[in-house]
């Protein structure tokens, strides 16, 4: 069938709008970390009937992870922040839109080339954020957590950008939209996973309670604990292993009747393999004694790099069965 431009024209629009609508929330975001207040807790008296007193913490309005009590006016950063996490739903669908208006105007699953294949990895990202990250102690990590989606979604609207169009005949299977969606995703639930890694090292560095004086103290008391942190990590792992475990089976199923071989070592094949393994050793040095908190932690970013390494490198330097899914 042949490709609907005026569709294909406002999925163009819709990414495009996603991407700013992205970097407005960003900006919003980082007005909030500005101008909240990252004071230490303070403490007051209180007298008991019985005369005896107890010490009770005394959080500012407008200090990091704070909600204020209904029927109290909310300070603005705090209503920045809320702000910009509804007009994050939004962002988020219109970056979906944009995915199934591609859908739509190429009459096939929009999984073809490395710009859908980032479109849909991102969202996938920002889609487990809106979830797991509403939290008021975790709203901080959206400022870290849209510089990737960022990075990558402008790269895949300007370097690799296509326009909409048929896939090559390798693509033209019920595999594609099977295992590339699985990949697709997992691959976005690591980019969380990475991110929340990233940080938690960054607070191992500057430890709740003794932060340095200098930004980089004032910009981690912004951030959630390294408890918090090192657990979003291993739960969003946790969640992506599986799902790109099971992209890679499935891929393997896909060769097998496409090449007539389930494995052949081929340069995508074996960097994905890569890092399912190093995701593996995360899991488990996460689970042993020795091994937990930042050695595990340097594993996971490893297999993100992996991850990135497989996406850019392999797609578009390396030559090989999978040349197909790079630039066209």
């Amino acid at each position: 069938m042949p490709i609907d431009s005026n569709i294909a024209s406002y999925s163009d629009l819709a990414f495009k709008s996603a991407i700013v609508i992205y970097a407005l929330v960003w900006i919003m975001l980082v007005w909030q970390f500005a101008l909240t207040r990252t004071v230490p807790t303070t403490t007051r008296q209180l007298v008991t009937a019985g005369g005896g007193s107890d010490t009770v913490d005394e959080l500012p309005a407008d200090v990091p992870g704070k909600v204020t009590p209904r029927g109290v006016e909310r300070p603005f950063p705090e209503r920045l922040g809320n702000m910009a996490f509804a007009v994050l739903f939004v962002g988020f669908g219109v970056h979906a839109a944009s995915i199934v208006l591609r859908g739509f105007a190429t009459h096939r699953f929009p999984l073809g080339n490395m710009f859908e294949f980032i479109s849909m990895a991102t969202a996938a990202a920002v889609g487990l954020g809106l979830v797991l990250l509403r939290d008021q102690r975790y709203r901080a990590m959206w400022s870290f957590l849209l510089v990737p989606v960022l990075i990558l979604l402008f790269l895949a609207g300007t370097k690799l950008h296509v326009d909409a169009a048929p896939v090559v005949p390798a693509l033209k299977s019920y595999w594609l939209p099977v295992h590339v969606t699985v990949v697709s995703i997992g691959s976005g639930v690591f980019l969380v996973s990475g991110v929340a890694s990233l940080l938690f090292l960054y607070r191992i560095w500057q430890p709740a309670g003794a932060e340095s004086d200098n930004i980089f103290g004032q910009l981690a008391r912004r951030l959630p604990d390294a408890q918090l942190l090192d657990r979003l990590a291993y739960r969003t792992t946790i969640i992506g292993f599986p799902i790109f475990g099971a992209g890679v089976i499935l891929g393997a199923i896909w060769a097998e009747a496409a090449w007539g071989r389930f494995w052949g070592w081929d340069p995508k094949e074996t960097c994905s393999f890569i890092a399912w393994v190093l995701y593996a050793a995360y899991l488990h040095a996460r689970a042993t004694s020795g091994w937990r908190d930042t050695k595990a932690a340097w594993i996971n970013i490893a297999g993100f790099v992996a991850m990135l390494f497989n996406l850019f490198i392999i797609n578009i330097v390396v030559s090989g069965l999978h040349s197909y899914a790079g630039l066209n």
